[in-house]
């Protein structure tokens, strides 16, 4: 074990950062699982998707392409934009800690919600800014809270919409309106990871905003619908003097050859997003209405879970027990400020009844 060398330590506060704990895919002693946690694709990805990785087995001892720009060409051409406006990244991770090391540091603020995605904080630590975390309003984005909340050291608001874990949304039009109360030089980033569950009519995740202003980011993965949440793929679209700062951070070749390759043909097969986005909202809705039933109700869910509130921590405690007693491993959100609440991914239809059938169980014995 060496000795820390009083000389040789981190920049001050890097190890206050927590770390990130992704959803638990193992139980001690268990066999196989129903992994519940992590808000993965129970259908997996596109065949195409698929056949476009094994291809680049072949090509694996070479560089894949620094610029993106098949890839590129295919994201703008599926959702009518403009390529050279689109940053590829290792997940859309890399795109949003980059915008935090390119605009803010120490001495700024970085506004995210309550309840958001634990990155947003981190990512503001990472580069030495101070997070602030906004109060939410009944588990959705308050947008007045967030305007109130900004100042003349604000650099970043970061949202996601829908939300993770809360499943909620806002409308363009409060977008829109935080887009323009913001204080100069701060820039709004959009988290779509969820976008393509959302079924509103005229849903955009932004682009519209993005391309009315300068100051909105808007990012997306292909880690959730597209099922490929393994090969580490997303993007971001936004002004090109944002665009053009991040894309001196990122390095080369941040995206691999094969998760190239499989992406392009993930983001072209639209037939097999919208069944996925349909098998999920039927599925979503009446897992939604079972545990409901049951007595543990959640808010309408616009993404690929549902946040099952329970009477008590205590309770949520003792069902998440329940339930990995019955090998299906769920997400506990106590550190996103839900003691009292299980965060559970729509698997396809056999998960969603075992799901079902556990906890109303537990409940019926509670």
């Amino acid at each position: 074990m060496h000795q820390t060398h009083p000389e040789i330590r981190p920049r001050p506060g890097l190890l206050d950062i927590p770390l990130y704990v992704g959803g638990e895919s193992r139980l001690p002693g268990a066999g196989p699982v129903l992994k519940l946690s992590s808000n993965e694709n129970p259908h997996g990805p596109s065949p195409r998707a698929l056949a476009a990785y094994r291809e680049a087995a072949d090509r694996l001892a070479l560089y894949p392409d620094s610029s993106h720009e098949t890839l590129r060409r295919a994201i703008a051409e599926m959702h009518g934009l403009a390529p050279d406006r689109i940053i590829c990244g290792n997940g859309s991770d890399e795109i949003l800690t980059l915008l935090a090391q390119a605009y803010a540091g120490p001495g700024d603020e970085v506004i995210h919600t309550e309840h958001g995605f634990a990155m947003y904080p981190i990512a503001a630590r990472a580069a030495g800014a101070t997070p602030v975390a906004v109060p939410e309003r009944d588990r959705r984005t308050d947008v007045d809270a967030i305007l109130a909340a900004c100042t003349v050291r604000t650099r970043l608001v970061y949202i996601a919409n829908p939300n993770n874990p809360t499943g909620t949304m806002i409308g363009s039009d409060e977008v829109a309106r935080l887009a323009a109360g913001l204080p100069p030089g701060a820039i709004l980033m959009l988290d779509g990871a969820y976008a393509e569950y959302v079924d509103a009519p005229g849903f955009d995740a932004g682009r519209a905003l993005v391309d009315g202003r300068d100051n909105v980011v808007m990012t997306r993965t292909f880690s959730k619908i597209h099922g490929l949440a393994g090969l580490r793929v997303g993007w971001g679209y936004g002004p090109d003097h944002i665009i053009a700062a991040l894309m001196r951070l990122r390095g080369p070749f941040n995206v691999s050859l094969p998760a190239l390759a499989a992406a392009t043909e993930a983001i072209r097969d639209r037939d097999w997003v919208e069944r996925c986005a349909r098998l999920n909202a039927r599925w979503r809705d009446w897992l939604a209405a079972e545990l409901a039933r049951a007595g543990v109700p959640s808010d309408p869910s616009h993404a690929n879970f549902i946040l099952a509130r329970f009477p008590s921590p205590e309770i949520a405690r003792a069902c998440d027990a329940a339930l990995r007693a019955d090998g299906i491993i769920v997400r506990r959100v106590d550190g996103y400020g839900f003691p009292a609440a299980l965060r559970i991914t729509i698997g396809d239809e056999a998960a969603c009844r075992r799901v079902a059938h556990s906890v109303a169980r537990f409940m019926d014995q509670a």
